[in-house]
């Protein structure tokens, strides 16, 4: 990686700890009522989501100070901090909340863009299908719609002309944003996907950062 990115991607995630910090191993929250740091498991993520009806603020889609030599318009995600970045002119970003790969399916590597969808059908994987019986009723494909896994768009995930079965996609489950909860695959809430598919290019660079993940084969 890039000494400059490196350093700078460090510089602009520490600006973010006032609000949020996520440890390699539990994600977490700051509760400004007792001004401690809180766990935020899948239990608690439940409970906020149906307490206030949304995510918690760090992971609601906001523009932050985000310096790097990557091109406007190229996606940056943070497994770790379950943020993604969208690179904007003037030394900013847009910064949306996500869901990553829970243990053993998290990955990391640069991809691109290869193609994108609106209201995409969900077809589960063979190995997906294998273990577990849900998907195996929709192994020749869901059709997209309202309770479909990858929600309302999704951006596949290329390496070079090969699909990587990786993408980057809504849920119709928004409180698990800030968790290790999926196969491999960045999801993110309906209305932050479709901003994001509104502004994303066919094509756009994918830099996927997880610490502790095994690379892309292939990348």
């Amino acid at each position: 990686m890039n000494r400059t990115f490196k350093i700078s991607a460090l510089t602009s995630l520490a600006a973010s700890l006032a609000a949020f910090v996520a440890l390699a191993a539990q994600t977490q929250i700051y509760d400004p009522k007792t001004r401690q740091w809180v766990d935020y498991d899948k239990n608690t993520a439940r409970k906020y989501y149906a307490r206030n009806k949304q995510v918690p603020d760090a992971f609601r889609r906001q523009v932050v100070t985000f310096r790097t030599a990557e091109e406007p318009g190229t996606i940056i995600i943070d497994g770790n901090q379950h943020f993604l970045y969208l690179v904007q002119p003037g030394g900013q970003a847009i910064r949306y909340g996500i869901g990553v790969g829970r243990e053993g399916f998290g990955w990391a590597g640069i991809v691109r863009v290869g193609r994108t969808a609106e209201w995409p059908t969900w077809t589960p994987p063979a190995e997906m299908v294998a273990r577990d019986p849900n998907a195996a009723k929709w192994a020749a494909g869901q059709p997209g719609g309202p309770d479909n896994p990858l929600g309302a768009r999704a951006l596949y995930l290329y390496a070079g002309d090969a699909d990587t079965i990786y993408r980057i996609h809504g849920t119709p489950e928004s409180w698990t944003i800030g968790l290790d909860v999926s196969s491999g695959c960045i999801r993110m809430n309906n209305d932050d996907i479709i901003d994001l598919h509104s502004r994303v290019k066919i094509g756009a660079k994918v830099i996927v950062l997880m610490q502790g993940a095994a690379l892309y084969k292939g990348v």
